[in-house]
């Protein structure tokens, strides 16, 4: 993974069961500069028992006149569809990834060529499919909310100790859209400094503002829901962004990470021609006669600093004036 940040546009289940609609998800994430566009691969039947309830969110967004799974159901797309997605980001040149949420999911991805894994926050507790992921031995991608961070260690620890080499692991919030003050952006930086690894943010919270400052803060990934339209039926699409507001995101992580900068404190290329302008010299405040002595009275600091640097004021003082000076002209030593 390059030093700059890694965008992941999370379609999900935005496609809403549709690979029509799931391409123009690719296309609106490569036209965005997105680095890679992120879909969930899941067998409703093998996700989620037949009485399981939905989340408070699902119920706000879709209602409640079906179950987990009745609703899950309708936004799988089949394994052939997804082959067909990733050659079709192949051929758009973003990166496919998607969520495994079960080992024969996994394995499927694994058929068609992901280069990397995403585990998301409810999986985090899942030791079968964290061991299966780690035998995969790809860099793993891995979502920490609802979780505290005895969880985050015992998962981390799991997929090494199984074969994974590289983590991100990633601040997260799984309440949609994630009110501000429960974002928590700078516990990447406790991930970080516990775990040993990456560090990034999956953002759910409204707007840009968050994972923009998740930028400034350093983070090595950004993950952000996007949709074709926030109106749309499902259970994602409000808490996402739209394809201008996901362009508008790509162009200030980008300035974000060239405002960062090195970290060195010196004088920069576009700001060294001003120097000369902004900066003040010793002058005369009024006519200096040669031989009259420097002091407080007759000398003052203007513009422009092509002179003698008001930091050597004391070093002027009480010497005698080597010509005349007229009122505003530059001291020469």
């Amino acid at each position: 993974m390059s030093k700059s940040t890694f965008i992941i546009a999370e379609a999900g289940v935005n496609h809403n069961g549709s690979l029509s609609i799931a391409k123009q998800l690719v296309d609106a994430a490569a036209d965005a500069g997105a680095d890679a566009v992120k879909f969930q691969t899941f067998n409703a039947d093998k996700l989620v028992c037949a009485g399981a309830s939905k989340a408070d969110y699902q119920v706000n967004n879709t209602g409640n006149d079906e179950s987990q799974r009745d609703m899950l159901r309708k936004l799988q797309l089949t394994e052939s569809e997804f082959a067909e997605l990733k050659e079709y980001c192949d051929k758009r040149g973003i990166m496919f990834l998607s969520t495994p949420f079960d080992v024969d999911s996994l394995k499927f991805l694994l058929s068609i060529g992901i280069t990397m894994v995403k585990v998301p926050s409810g999986e985090i507790t899942n030791f079968p499919l964290l061991r299966e992921i780690g035998k995969s031995g790809l860099k793993v991608i891995l979502s920490t909310g609802m979780c505290e961070l005895d969880e985050v260690a015992r998962a981390v620890d799991t997929l090494r100790k199984y074969g994974t080499k590289e983590i991100i692991v990633l601040q997260c919030n799984t309440e949609y859209p994630t009110p501000f003050r429960d974002a928590n952006i700078r516990a990447m930086l406790t991930l970080g400094e516990t775990t040993g690894c990456e560090y990034g943010y999956s953002d759910h919270t409204m707007g840009n503002d968050v994972a923009i400052a998740a930028v400034a803060l350093g983070a090595s990934l950004i993950e952000k829901h996007f949709t074709l339209d926030k109106n749309m039926e499902g259970p994602d699409h409000i808490a996402s962004i739209e394809p201008e507001e996901l362009k508008s995101l790509v162009n200030s992580v980008r300035h974000i990470e060239e405002a960062l900068g090195s970290g060195i404190k010196t004088v920069s290329d576009s700001e060294r021609k001003n120097i000369a302008v902004a900066r003040k010299s010793i002058v005369a405040k009024c006519h200096i006669s040669k031989g009259d002595i420097f002091t407080e009275n007759n000398l003052t600091t203007k513009r422009p600093g092509t002179g003698v640097s008001p930091m050597l004021w004391r070093d002027i003082i009480g010497t005698a004036a080597g010509r005349d000076f007229d009122e505003d002209e530059l001291i020469e030593l």
